[in-house]
């Protein structure tokens, strides 16, 4: 599969533990994929660890992590945000929030040794984790007549296309899932060589 096709993520929330000169540090990764998401996640922890001082966080939204932030809560100056950031970009991770809630322990890490223990509780987190494939698609609605049935339904079997949606009423209309990459080839044949109406959904 192409790159543009499939992108990394978690297939489930995971968890990691980072301890250093008493200080505790632990991790949650979470799959995402809205900025809605990732408030009521770190909401959950904030619910949990409610007596934490520090409950820092990053995540990447979007296929390519176009869409991305990192937040120090508190902590130094990029020592906290950046280094978990860090490992979501290391591992190729998108749609995907990582926290670190962080416990003193009475000794000061300095920013070297808080980068390192961020880094490092998120890197558990990840690793304790499963990473997936996920494969980036399109969806298309085709318009067409009954006597074009048969025609559609051998491009769908040819093409090996996933149909979604159903609706054989006075016009027929099928939804199908398409690779992204193959969006504008089968877009292409059902317009060009069969003239049917089609609407690009997502």
């Amino acid at each position: 599969m192409s790159a543009q096709d499939t992108y990394k993520s978690l297939a489930q929330p995971s968890e990691g533990l980072f301890k250093e000169k008493g200080s505790k540090f632990f991790a949650h990764a979470f799959p995402v994929n809205t900025e809605e998401d990732i408030k009521k996640a770190l909401t959950r922890l904030k619910e949990k660890y409610h007596d934490a001082r520090h409950h820092c966080y990053a995540y990447r939204l979007g296929n390519k992590g176009e869409k991305f932030r990192a937040n120090d809560d508190g902590e130094p100056s990029n020592s906290a945000g950046k280094p978990i950031l860090g490992q979501l970009i290391k591992y190729e991770l998108c749609n995907c929030f990582i926290a670190v809630v962080r416990y003193f322990g009475g000794t000061k890490l300095g920013v070297g040794g808080l980068i390192s223990a961020y880094k490092t509780a998120a890197e558990e987190a990840i690793l304790n984790g499963k990473i997936i494939e996920h494969l980036v698609t399109a969806q298309l609605a085709i318009r067409f007549s009954y006597k074009q049935m048969n025609e559609v339904m051998h491009i769908v079997k040819r093409e090996k296309l996933e149909v979604i949606h159903r609706d054989f009423q006075t016009l027929c209309e099928i939804h199908i899932r398409v690779r992204l990459s193959e969006q504008e080839n089968i877009s292409a044949i059902l317009e060009n060589t069969f003239g049917l109406e089609w609407e690009l959904l997502s």
